[in-house]
């Protein structure tokens, strides 16, 4: 009798296991043969995807000559840049000024962080549009405040969030009496936190800065609704990769040089996650090496 339970355990076990592996590549299968599909018809010049006219790099020697899809893409650059690295400063700041916080205040400003993460998008920006029409309005004397910087106010507010989220978890690790510990040995407030706290979180710095990238890369609900003239647009409204996609789906199907565009994204993002995993790797061998020695 024993041994057929445990026989029988072996059996489920193996066949959970089976159905859990099944699972598990039936999604990555979902996620990633469109995304191969697309790096395929990228090397072929072909208007849709699915007509295949010959093998190609016509549509990569293409991309760098449309200059529309390259003002997106600067202006997509620029925007990303420049809000993750508003919200890392802002999200670092705030992060460890709530830790050190009292109880009461450290909750209220967790929940009020919290909002904007479990709030539609959609509530985000038209709230943000709302308000910056009424300082247009009452405070501009009724000019269009619409530019580069309410574009930047928008992302900053939609990534801050989530860079917060990312540091949290890095202070909560950390010892709470270090900042102490660095006045008392003679450190000032800036210099003990420079030197004591931003070397504990920094990797929650680093995922947060990476997230808040992504996030503004292929956001469009913000962007539509508190974009201005600026940046690389001059005059004209600023485009961005997700506002131009939308913009020629209207009117057509998407420029085949976007296949191009999304192949070469999509292979510096593979490249960054690989890089990122073998210095934490290489890191991580490195401790070990140090505590055995």
């Amino acid at each position: 009798m024993v041994n057929e339970a445990i026989a029988r355990n072996k059996r489920n076990a193996r066949i959970y296991k089976g159905v859990g592996l099944f699972v598990i590549f039936f999604i990555l299968i979902l996620m990633y043969v469109p995304i191969l599909v697309l790096i395929a018809f990228s090397f072929t010049t072909a208007t849709n995807v699915g007509t295949w006219t010959g093998f190609s790099f016509d549509l990569y020697s293409a991309l760098f000559k449309d200059e529309e899809i390259m003002t997106a893409l600067g202006n997509t650059i620029i925007l990303a840049l420049s809000s993750s690295l508003v919200s890392v400063v802002l999200g670092t700041a705030g992060a460890i000024g709530t830790f050190y916080s009292k109880k009461k205040a450290r909750a209220a400003i967790e929940l009020v962080n919290q909002i904007p993460v479990v709030n539609a998008e959609i509530v985000i920006a038209m709230s943000l549009t709302v308000m910056f029409v009424f300082c247009g309005t009452y405070l501009f004397m009724g000019a269009s405040i619409f530019s580069f910087w309410t574009l930047l106010i928008g992302h900053v507010v939609l990534s801050l969030p989530f860079v917060y989220l990312s540091i949290k978890p890095k202070l909560l690790q950390m010892d709470p009496h270090i900042y102490e510990a660095a006045l008392d040995l003679g450190c000032g407030p800036w210099k003990a936190i420079g030197k004591a706290v931003l070397p504990e979180i920094m990797p929650g710095i680093g995922s947060g800065f990476l997230l808040a990238i992504t996030l503004s890369l292929d956001d469009f609900i913000v962007t539509a609704f508190t974009r201005g003239a600026g940046l690389l647009s001059g005059e004209k409204t600023i485009d961005t990769l997700s506002t131009l996609v939308q913009a020629k789906i209207k009117k057509g199907p998407v420029p085949p040089e976007m296949r191009a565009l999304t192949t070469l994204i999509f292979v510096l993002v593979l490249l960054i996650v690989i890089g990122i995993t073998v210095y934490q790797n290489l890191k991580a061998r490195k401790a070990v090496k140090k505590r055995r020695g």
